[in-house]
């Protein structure tokens, strides 16, 4: 049973700024974390909002596609090999912001980061594999389960499985803490997931900073 479970979409930039966190607490706390899919191309499929223009949508879809090899990779390997692929297809996409790479031919993108990750560059063959999209909606559904609709990503669930599990979206951080800092967020952060706290929010944000 891991210490906690986190849901993702990689070509969110905020899951991955906040990933990154969990990992420099993990690092200094020896979390155990289980890496699970969140998809947001599933949340968005029947949305007809002005906002959500096709250039969104596809981005949404190269998600999945993502997602739909992070899913093989589960079945075939294990939690930590998610792991790696997760964090190599976030220095990519968001930290090298190889953004056309990934628009130009997603496959092949993916195929690069699964190398990278020290996997088999040919299960990004999986990325147009609509068989995993079943296990990708259920995972979604559970993470909406745990935090109540109209969330995105990611989706923090602390102690998940016992009597003292606790779940929310966010925190949306523009900017990884490190060191002390990202400690003394994740205990605020900790407090706040088991108190009876339903929503603390601001939309003024700094810009991102993927450093």
């Amino acid at each position: 049973m891991s210490d906690l479970e986190f849901f993702f979409d990689p070509v969110c930039p905020f899951a991955w700024l906040t990933s990154r966190w969990v990992v420099e607490v993990q690092d200094q706390r020896e979390y155990d974390v289980t890496w699970r899919f969140i998809c947001l191309a599933i949340i968005n499929e029947d949305r007809t909002s002005d906002w959500y223009t096709p250039e969104y949508r596809a981005g949404h879809h190269r998600g999945r596609q993502a997602l739909r090899v992070a899913d093989q990779v589960r079945l075939t390997a294990d939690n930590a090999a998610v792991a790696r692929l997760y964090t190599e297809l976030g220095v990519a996409y968001h930290q090298q912001q190889r953004r056309d790479e990934m628009r130009a031919d997603p496959v092949a993108f993916i195929a690069a980061a699964l190398d990278a990750a020290g996997l088999d560059p040919a299960l990004a063959a999986h990325a147009d594999d609509e068989s995993h999209d079943a296990y990708l909606r259920s995972e979604t559904e559970l993470a909406f389960a745990r935090t109540g609709p109209d969330v995105g990503t990611p989706i923090m669930t602390f102690q998940p499985g016992t009597e003292a599990e606790a779940s929310f979206f966010g925190p949306v951080i523009s900017k990884t803490p490190r060191g002390a800092e990202a400690l003394r967020l994740w205990d605020a952060v900790e407090v706040l997931a088991h108190s009876r706290v339903a929503e603390l929010k601001r939309s003024n944000r700094d810009p991102l900073d993927f450093t």
